[in-house]
C-alpha cells in the first residue's frame, strides 16, 4: 500500500530476521565495540566477496561484469544510512504521507511514530546491505565471517541484479510522488504494486541464492529440492520472534517488512521449479510481475493474467475543492492485511483470494491543513457475494477506527451511512464493486458512487 513498500524497495536491506536461516542471528549488545571483528577476520571476509559473488552468478545465471565493490562499516555507518532514507530525502516525505494514510485505515496507531520505529527497528535486524548508488556490497565489522557469508550471497545477488538491469531504475518504476500531480491515472494508481511486486522478486531470488548457498555442502539446491521452502519459511518466521522492535509492531508493518522475503521466496522458488532458470532470475527481472496477487498467487503470473481496469472518477473535476495529499494502490497483500485487522487470519486468507482490484485517493480540503484527511476507496472482487463479505467486514472495524461511529441509515443492499467525530463514512456495495468515502462531504460522495458504479444508487 499504499507508499510505504516503495520506501523499503530503496532500501536493499538484508534483515536479520530473513537472511538467518537456521544460523544464529547477529544481535545488539551494549558492548557491541568490543565484539568488532579482528583484522584477519576482516581480510577473510573481504577474500570471500569474489568466491561468492561467483556462486551467486552461477547459481542465478547472471554474469559478472565487473568487479563489486566493499567496505567495512560499523553501527553508526548503518544507522547513518537508515536515518538518510528516513529523514533527509524523496522517501521521507512519501513515508509521512503513507503513515498518515495507514492512520486513517486503522492499520498504524494514531499516535504512532512510523519513522522512529523504522530507524530503531532497521538498525537491531540489519545483516547487511547492497548499496546501488555507490555499487558497493557494505559488510559488517561486529559479525563474524561465518555469520555473513550467507548474508553476502544474497546482497552479492543483488549486486549481479543491478550490474545487468539498473536496481534504481528497476526498483523505481512508475514511483511518481502523487502529492505533485494534477490527476491521477491508472498507471499512476498502480505504480506502488508495481514497486512492491518488484521487491518481492529482487529479494526472492536473493534469498534463494541465500538458501541455495546454505545447501550447497549437502550437494542440493531450492530448484533440486524444492520441498526445503516450507523450512525456509519456517525459519524467517522464528528468526524474528527474538526481535523485540518487531514483536512489537503493528500487523500491517510486520507483514510489510516479510512480505518481499517470505511471499518473495516462494514465488521465484515456484518459478524456477516449473519454469527453469533462466525465466526465475533474468526472465523475471525482464519481464517482471505487476502485482501483489502475482507474487501471492505465481499461478496467476505463469498465466499471464490481466486483470480489468479499474473504474475512476474525474479527479481533477470532482476534487476541484481538495488538494491531493496521496494516492496508490490497495492491492491483494494490503487487502489481506486489512481484513485481518478488521477480522481474522482466517477470514483474511479466504476472502484476498477473491480480490480483484483497489485503489485509495486521499485529500484535504484547499487551505484547510489541519482538517482530517479525506478518502475514496475503491476495490473489486471476483463476484457480488465476495464484495458483499468483505464490506460487511470493513463496516464492523468502523466503531473501532473512530470514537464516535453510528449509522444512520438503514442497512441496504447497496448504500449505507454513518456519523463520525472526522465526519461522514459513505459505503456503496453491489455487483463486484465496493466504494468507499470517509471525511468527504455527502454531496461529493453521492457524485462520486453516481460516476463509478451508477446501478447501484439510482434509486
Amino acid at each position: 500500500m499504499m507508499r510505504l513498500k516503495c520506501f523499503f524497495s530503496c532500501l536493499l536491506l538484508t534483515l536479520a530476521a530473513a537472511a538467518q536461516t537456521g544460523s544464529p542471528r547477529p544481535t545488539p549488545s551494549p558492548s557491541a565495540d568490543a565484539q568488532k571483528i579482528s583484522p584477519q577476520q576482516a581480510e577473510e571476509l573481504f577474500r570471500s566477496v569474489d568466491d561468492i559473488l561467483h556462486f551467486s552468478s552461477q547459481d542465478t545465471g547472471l554474469p559478472i561484469k565487473h568487479e563489486v565493490k566493499r567496505k567495512l562499516v560499523n553501527r553508526d555507518q548503518v544507522e547513518s544510512f537508515v536515518m538518510k532514507h528516513t529523514t533527509e530525502d524523496e522517501d521521507a516525505k512519501r513515508l509521512r504521507r503513507s503513515e498518515l494514510v495507514l492512520k486513517k485505515f486503522g492499520l498504524l496507531p494514531r499516535d504512532f511514530d512510523l519513522s522512529k520505529f523504522l530507524v530503531a527497528l532497521l538498525k537491531e535486524q540489519v545483516a547487511g546491505y547492497y548499496d546501488p548508488k555507490t555499487k558497493t556490497v557494505n559488510l559488517l565489522d561486529w559479525v563474524t565471517p561465518e555469520q555473513q557469508k550467507p548474508v553476502l550471497a544474497h546482497e552479492l545477488t543483488h549486486a549481479l541484479q543491478d550490474q545487468s538491469f539498473d536496481l534504481e531504475k528497476f526498483m523505481k518504476a512508475g514511483n511518481a510522488d502523487m502529492a505533485e500531480k494534477n490527476t491521477i491515472t491508472i498507471a499512476d494508481l498502480e505504480a506502488d504494486e508495481l514497486s512492491t511486486a518488484r521487491q518481492a522478486v529482487v529479494e526472492g531470488q536473493a534469498m534463494v541464492v541465500l538458501m541455495d548457498y546454505m545447501l550447497q555442502p549437502m550437494g542440493v539446491s531450492i530448484e533440486k529440492a524444492p520441498q526445503l521452502l516450507s523450512q525456509l519459511k519456517d525459519s524467517i518466521v522464528a528468526a524474528t520472534s527474538g526481535s523485540p522492535q518487531f514483536n512489537s509492531s503493528p500487523l500491517y508493518l510486520r507483514s510489510a517488512l516479510t512480505f518481499p522475503y517470505r511471499y518473495g521466496t516462494e514465488f521465484v522458488a515456484q518459478v524456477l521449479t516449473k519454469s527453469g532458470k533462466q525465466r526465475a532470475y533474468s526472465g523475471l527481472l525482464d519481464a517482471p510481475p505487476t502485482t501483489s496477487r502475482q507474487i501471492m498467487q505465481p499461478e496467476v503470473y505463469l498465466a499471464n493474467e490481466r486483470l480489468a481496469a479499474m473504474p475512476l472518477p474525474d479527479f481533477l473535476h470532482d476534487f476541484k475543492d481538495y488538494e491531493v495529499f496521496d494516492a496508490g494502490s490497495v492491492g491483494e497483500f494490503d487487502t489481506e492485511v486489512i481484513i485481518e485487522q478488521y477480522s481474522d487470519e482466517k477470514t483474511a486468507g479466504d476472502l484476498c483470494t477473491h480480490w480483484r482490484g483497489g485503489y485509495y485517493y486521499a485529500v484535504r480540503p484547499k487551505g484547510k491543513d489541519a482538517a482530517p484527511l479525506g478518502l475514496l476507496y475503491v476495490s473489486r472482487w471476483s463476484d457480488s457475494a465476495s464484495a458483499k463479505r468483505f464490506a460487511d467486514t470493513y463496516a464492523g472495524y468502523l466503531p473501532k477506527r473512530y470514537n464516535k461511529a453510528q449509522e444512520t441509515s438503514p442497512s441496504s443492499q447497496t448504500k449505507r451511512v454513518w456519523t463520525t467525530e472526522e465526519g461522514p463514512v459513505f459505503m456503496v456495495s453491489d455487483d463486484d464493486l465496493v466504494i468507499i468515502t470517509e471525511s468527504l462531504e455527502p454531496r461529493l460522495s453521492d457524485q462520486l458512487a453516481k460516476e463509478l458504479f451508477p446501478a447501484a444508487i439510482a434509486h
